[in-house]
């Protein structure tokens, strides 16, 4: 099974408006409620590609209600730990000629809270999956990621991480079975511009001799760069397809390449659906459903 863990969720309000004005009163030509946050994303492309997956994270008041709610809508099963205080935040994104986003700040989550999770995260199982993604709001420690994977050392559990500079670093010791940094995040941690698929892939392997046993390098329209655990090196291209939505298109290229992964074990595989999936959000309004997905394998 694959596990998720989103540490800050949200209620996503997309709003779509034909021209932006900042001093007048705009009206929506569309507008939808996702359950939001990059674990969450994950757990719903993983799903529609037929795997259980089990989302776990915190939640408060009547929206965390409503984003668990809409997760099991659509297939996932959940297992959020109830706050107290609070309530989960709205996140609102609005699309017209430039995307711009307005993010909430999310519930005080206790030390007791966090043990919960922990608590969770011990019942995973030997050949589980679990996907760490993202940020994590002020109220939880900093080092909460290298906390977790410490705790499930020795368990033969396959960690995937997609987080930037100290959260993805710190957990390099601990050898996650997956890291995705896209090139720009690369180039931050390595204070760097490249000008190369050869200067990118160097500083992927750089990853991978400090603990990294997988490296994924997503590169938006230029595609995806793979070093294995094995040393060997991959690119693919994307598909052909008009960019219509630039959120979670990391998250699916994760959730696909770690169920290509669980079902064929072989990384051509999961190179392969991982861009397929990335690819196919980009290029709807939400993220995209197996049929788009698969549509998009490269033949």
């Amino acid at each position: 099974m694959i596990y998720t863990v989103t540490f800050n969720p949200s209620l996503d309000y997309v709003v779509q408006l034909g021209h932006f004005a900042p001093a007048g009163i705009n009206r929506t030509t569309s507008e939808h409620i996702f359950p939001g946050g990059k674990g969450n994303n994950v757990a719903v492309i993983a799903s529609n590609l037929g795997i259980q997956t089990r989302a776990l994270g915190f939640k408060a008041g009547f929206t965390g209600d409503a984003m668990e709610q809409m997760l099991q809508q659509y297939g996932c099963d959940t297992d959020f730990i109830p706050l107290e205080e609070g309530m989960t935040r709205i996140n609102v994104k609005v699309k017209s000629s430039q995307e711009f986003e307005i993010n909430g700040q999310g519930p005080i989550i206790s030390e007791a809270k966090i043990e919960a999770l922990h608590n969770k995260l011990g019942q995973l199982q030997e050949g589980d999956i679990l996907a760490l993604s993202g940020s994590i709001p002020n109220t939880l420690p900093g080092d909460i990621y290298e906390q977790i994977m410490q705790r499930l050392q020795g368990k033969n559990i396959k960690i995937s991480v997609d987080a930037t500079q100290d959260l993805l670093m710190n957990v390099l010791k601990y050898h996650p079975f997956l890291i995705k940094p896209n090139n720009h995040e690369l180039e931050e941690i390595f204070h760097t511009t490249f000008h190369s698929d050869e200067e990118i892939i160097a500083c992927a392997k750089k990853l991978q001799n400090m603990g990294a046993v997988n490296v994924l390098v997503s590169m938006a329209g230029d595609g995806a760069i793979l070093v294995d655990e094995h040393g060997n090196v991959s690119k693919q291209a994307p598909p052909k397809g008009e960019v219509v939505n630039s959120v979670g298109a990391g998250d699916s290229m994760v959730a696909g390449f770690l169920v290509g992964y669980l079902t064929s074990g072989d990384y051509q595989d999961a190179l392969g659906l991982g861009t397929a999936a990335g690819s196919a959000t980009a290029f709807t309004a939400w993220l995209a459903g197996k049929k788009e997905i698969m549509a998009l394998l490269p033949l």
